[in-house]
């Protein structure tokens, strides 16, 4: 569930121009998650949010670059969470998540930066991968396993 939180936190955050933890609270229960505000502040600590001026008078959260080691932990950690099953058709891999996780796993799948990967596009619970070919496609199915398989 932390997992899933984090994951439409920072959907939100790059949604929304989100000033507080209240108006963040306001929008995960809305979203299905029932937090409380000391829910919320873990969750930005834990998350490394900061906050930058926008429009020279408000404030934004957004997310404090981590370092890469870090954030490829993360998009790991949520690939595993999410992911069901996938399929190939010819260049195109759709990926299976378990429902709500599409948008996460396929953020996680982009932060990659596989070069074999052009974009996905989400769903729910199925992602759409747009790959450069069908022996690259092959490629990104195995490293796939791998990372859900817990073999890297």
């Amino acid at each position: 569930m932390k997992v899933s939180r984090h994951a439409k936190i920072i959907e939100l955050i790059a949604q929304h121009d989100i000033e507080t933890q209240e108006e963040l609270a306001e929008y995960l229960n809305r979203e299905g998650f029932k937090v409380t505000q000391a829910t919320v502040s873990r969750d930005i600590r834990d998350l490394r949010l900061t906050k930058v001026a926008v429009d020279g008078s408000r404030q934004k959260y957004v997310v404090l670059a981590p370092e890469k080691d870090e954030m490829n932990e993360k998009y790991i950690r949520v690939l595993r969470d999410g992911y069901i099953s996938m399929d190939m058709a010819q260049n195109i891999l759709v990926i299976k998540t378990v429902s709500g996780m599409a948008m996460a796993v396929a953020a996680a799948v982009d932060a990659m930066k596989w070069k074999e990967v052009v974009g996905c596009i989400a769903g729910d619970d199925t992602i759409m991968c747009a790959i450069r070919s069908v022996q690259d496609t092959e490629h990104v199915m195995d490293k796939i396993r791998k990372i859900v398989s817990k073999g890297i």
